[in-house]
This record gives C-alpha cells, structure tokens and sequence, in this order.
C-alpha cells in the first residue's frame, strides 16, 4: 500500500485530496472541523521550518557567490536584474490584490482566528534600526524575519570576504541548504493529508463563497505569473538584450515544460542549463553562475504570489493595510522569496514570515493551503523563465553569448 502510495507523483495526490476535502466538507457541513486538527498539525509543521530554512538558505546563496571582484560584471548585473524584477513582481501582486480584492464578501465569522498583531506605525527611521538584530539568537527564537535576513546576508558576506578561511563555512551552509530541503520534502509529504482536512473545514465551515474566493485567488495567481513572463520578460528579452522573443522562447519551452510539471526549481535546474547553453547560445561559465544563483535567489513568481496572498488574507479577515505596510510586504516578499526553497511547497513555509510582520493571521495559509500547489506549478515555470530572462541578459552585457548559435539551434 505504501509503495503505491508514494508511486504516484506528489501533485496528483494533492489534487486528489482536494477534489475529496471539498466533496467531504459540503456533505459533512460544520461538522468537519472535527477533522481541521490534521491541517493544524500540516501547518504548524510548515512554520516549524520558517527560520532555519531562511537562514541555511540565504547564508548558502551569498556565500556561494565566490569571490566578488571575481565575478565582476556578471555577478552585478545579474543581481541588479534579479532584485529589480523581483521588485516589480511583487507590486504587481499587490496592485492585483488591491484592484481585484479576491478575499472580499467572504464571512469568516465562524472562524475562531487565533490572536492577531495590530500592524504598529512606525517612521522610517524605526523600520531601518528594526532591521538591525540586537540579538540574533532572540531574533530567530521570536522569528523576527526581517533582522533575520539581514543578520543572514552579513554572516554570507562575512564568508566571501574571509576568502580560503571561510570556505569551511561554505560546505556547512551547502550542507544545511540541502538537509533543511530534504527535510521540507519530508513536510510535505504530509500536504495531501493537510489538504484533504483544511479544505473539508473550508466548505464545510464556509459553504461555496470561499470557494469562489479561493478561485478568483488561483486565476489572479496565473494572470500575475502570465503578466510577468509576457511583459517583463519579454521587455527584458526585446530591449535589454534585443534578441527575438520568440527564439528565446522556443529556446527554453523544455525547462518550462519541465517546470511546470515537476514544480521544483532545482529538480528543472539541469534542464535549464542545457537550454541556456546549447538552445540560447549562451558561454558555460556564465549560464552555470547566472542560473544556479538564479535558481537559489530569483523567484519573481513566489515574490508575486507572496504579496498577492497577503491582501489575500487581509481582505477575508478585514485587517486593513496601509502604504508603510505594503512597503514591508515588498521588502519581505522579495527577500521572502531568497530563502524560498526551490522545491515543491515551499511558498506555503515563506507565507508565515509575511503575514507575521503585517499582522495577517497565519489562519490564512490553511485557506490557500488546498489550493497552493496548483499555483505552485505556474510560479515556478515563471521563477524558471526569469532565470532564463536574466542568464540572456547579462551574457549579452558581457558578450558571453553567441547568437547566431541561439537562432540556428531554433531553426533545427
């Protein structure tokens, strides 16, 4: 029985435990809350991995980056790109959060929410010396994101700079990156189980209005994502690097393809390569650095759905958001999206940092929770296309790139 069990592909699974968690909830009613523990125990498993996967992950990513004089104008400019996109992704979530407002008209009365931290106003100054960890230990023990992450980002760049003698720590953070991945495949191995029950409570709870909040989330997620490929890619592609759009997509279709089905980042990685090097013409030291640190850093769909979600959340359980707090959501949702493993599931665990810091309940994910992976598949196709985008980009800053190869392996 296990055997089969683990025989058939993750996501089919969780589609199937979501078909079942709303046929269930609609024929139990309220009664299946009796059930919604099993997705409290999914998602206190998912906050559990918060903290040190953020941590191994953006210390790992830094510090992979090598020597930086080294690296010189590739390393720049790719995270220049990165960053900026990155940027862009999550306003979009957030403008289609705000004009859309998906989780409007849904009555969440019958929702015992735990406790929820009223957004504090803060000056500028004070957001800039909360980012500053008083003690580190405290700050990962509260789950304090934000010093978090930059406490990280000084601790990997500690690690370039000490060259030959930081690269013990190197090989550690590698290590930690990956045993914290493998131990978020473990978590999420219980996704079908966690499903199946928050989604039976959902349409039991909340009858066919959360639902339809719930769709209206999924096609704005693809609109966002579809949004990003179409345009800012494609400007990327046209006048940045002014290549033909429709080589360069002809070019990376298999990693895409690949991405969308296996919703994983790193499981798309060698497919990514081989497209950027023999499809997209671009040289090997180059598309190996861009995409790899691209894979770990550059995730523009989660960054997007990140800040979508969060207005998500605000909207059905009326916590009203100010600019000051969009403003943290960006911040947040692009960094968020850094230490985003690149594994399937791995948005749900960066959602609790977000909705912690503008005090949207963490109640929140176990509503998206049945319907994640669905959006997942198209998030990462979009993370993956993004890594392509910036690789192109910045070989032909370079001139790392030959083109003529680009346009005759389209023609084959």
């Amino acid at each position: 029985m296990l055997r089969f069990w683990f025989a058939v592909p993750l996501w089919q699974r969780v589609v199937a435990a979501l078909v079942l968690g709303v046929i269930t909830g609609l024929l139990w009613g309220p009664e299946a809350e009796s059930i919604k523990w099993i997705g409290d125990f999914f998602i206190k498993s998912i906050k559990m991995l918060v903290v040190p996967l953020i941590f191994v992950s953006i210390v790992g990513g830094v510090a992979s980056i090598g020597d930086l004089r080294k690296l010189g104008a590739v390393g720049w400019r790719a995270m220049v790109l990165f960053v900026v996109t990155g940027q862009i992704a999550v306003w979009l979530g957030l403008a289609l959060g705000t004009i859309f407002a998906p989780g409007i008209g849904v009555d969440t009365s019958a929702i015992a929410a735990g406790a929820t931290p009223e957004p504090v106003a803060t000056s500028a100054v004070d957001m800039i010396l909360s980012m500053v960890p008083e003690s580190p230990v405290k700050v990962m023990a509260d789950a304090q994101v934000l010093p978090l992450i930059v406490f990280a980002l000084l601790i990997g760049i500690g690690i370039v700079m000490a060259k030959e003698e930081g690269q013990p720590l190197v090989r550690v953070f590698d290590s930690g990156s990956i045993v914290m991945q493998k131990v978020t495949m473990i978590v999420m191995e219980l996704t079908p189980f966690g499903v199946f029950s928050l989604m039976a409570w959902v349409a039991g709870t909340l009858g066919q209005d959360a639902l339809v909040a719930l769709a209206k989330l999924v096609a704005l997620n693809y609109l966002g994502c579809l949004l990003i490929i179409g345009v800012m890619y494609t400007a990327i592609i046209k006048f940045l690097a002014r290549l033909p759009v429709r080589h360069f997509f002809r070019g990376i279709i298999d990693a895409m393809a690949v991405a969308y089905s296996t919703a994983s980042s790193n499981a798309t990685l060698p497919v990514t390569l081989r497209c950027a090097e023999r499809n997209l013409g671009v040289s090997r030291p180059t598309a190996s650095f861009v995409v790899s640190l691209g894979a770990t850093i550059n995730m523009d769909g989660t960054a997007m759905y990140l800040g979508l979600a969060t207005l998500f959340g605000a909207q059905i359980f009326g916590i009203h958001l100010g600019f000051s707090d969009y403003i943290v959501i960006s911040v947040l949702a692009t960094l968020g999206s850094v230490g985003a493993a690149g594994i399937p599931g791995a948005g749900l665990i960066m959602m609790a940092l977000v909705f912690g810091a503008v005090g949207v309940p963490l109640e929140t994910i176990a509503f998206v929770a049945g319907v994640d992976r669905i959006m997942d598949m198209m998030r990462t196709a979009t993370n993956v296309t993004g890594d392509s985008a910036v690789t192109t980009a910045v070989a032909v800053m370079t001139n790392e790139i030959d083109t003529a190869e680009m346009i005759s392996a389209d023609d084959v």
